[in-house]
């Protein structure tokens, strides 16, 4: 997975495929989010049906001292990539990619992926000042990451806060917006909209709205609507089909796909996506008869604004 990511040949055919497959509107930058955490220094790898693992935690003031500075030479491997792929998509654009810090953070805390994030969630209030340093080096080495996309040619930038769910909303308000908003000032002065994605938000979504973001990405578990509501039906909204229903016969699928397109209706704008990830068991052809329904029952017309 990490050879892929930073093979420049590799990450760019991954990251074309979907679009010439499924005809999706726009690419999303293969990586993953813990590249970052590799091109600066930490030993990190990902385990097969596991995911992220590093052997040495980073657990107390002292493992603190591994943390080094993401060089922009490293970063190399990643322009490429970008580049490649903005040359071969044309006119369909491409969204970079980044974790946010609590996500990393979590990661590198726990030492691979846990259900809850009980040692991060000790780590913040235990040693507030730790915390602090931590989650500031995750910001700024995602914040590098993804300004590399967008300089290389990316045209929008997207972070992902896969972990955020397991955090109260005081906590996320205190000890976790702050660093996500460091992240997304690494984009200042770019121009490329900025969408914001976790699991688990709906009771911090005003929270994320102040961001600096200019979409919030929804997952499965609250409908757009009200989800809109909460935002003041101010922000466009990215999601939220559930992809656990991509197994489930195509009038089930299409249901619930004619209930999200009819609640997204409410936001100022609705980027029609997955409420998460695809699971590995999908079929594809069901994910292009996706988009194509999705196309059928949205058409963009010149001059329309899709």
């Amino acid at each position: 997975m990490l050879q892929a990511c930073l093979t420049p040949e590799l990450a760019s055919e991954i990251t074309l495929q979907p679009v010439r497959r499924h005809g999706v509107d726009a690419a999303i930058f293969f990586s993953d989010i813990v590249v970052p955490v590799l091109l600066a220094g930490l030993p990190i790898r990902i385990e097969p049906g596991r995911g992220p693992v590093l052997d040495e935690p980073i657990r107390s003031r002292s493992d603190l001292a591994r943390l080094r500075p993401l060089e922009r030479e490293a970063l190399a491997p990643i322009r490429n990539a970008v580049e490649r792929t903005v040359r071969e998509l044309g006119t369909t654009p491409l969204i970079g990619f980044g974790g946010a810090p609590f996500t990393v953070a979590a990661y590198l805390v726990e030492g691979g992926p846990s259900k809850d994030q009980a040692r991060a969630r000790a780590m913040m209030h235990a040693d507030p000042q730790a915390w602090s340093t931590l989650l500031d080096w995750c910001a700024d080495i995602t914040g590098q990451f993804i300004r590399a996309q967008v300089e290389s040619g990316a045209s929008a930038a997207q972070l992902f806060d896969s972990w955020v769910g397991s955090l109260s909303a005081d906590d996320y308000a205190l000890r976790v917006a702050p660093h996500s908003m460091r992240a997304l000032a690494h984009l200042d002065g770019t121009g490329v909209p900025r969408i914001h994605f976790g699991l688990g938000t709906d009771r911090i979504l005003a929270q994320i709205a102040e961001l600096g973001i200019d979409a919030v990405g929804i997952d499965w578990r609250i409908p757009l609507d009200e989800a809109s509501q909460l935002l003041g039906d101010v922000m466009p909204l990215q999601g939220n089909i559930d992809s656990a229903l991509l197994s489930a016969p195509w009038p089930v699928l299409r249901a619930h796909v004619d209930d999200v397109l009819r609640r997204g209706r409410r936001a100022p704008a609705h980027v029609v996506n997955l409420g998460h990830g695809v699971p590995p068991d999908t079929d594809p052809d069901v994910l292009t008869r996706l988009v194509q329904y999705v196309h059928d029952q949205t058409p963009v017309t010149s001059g329309e604004d899709p």
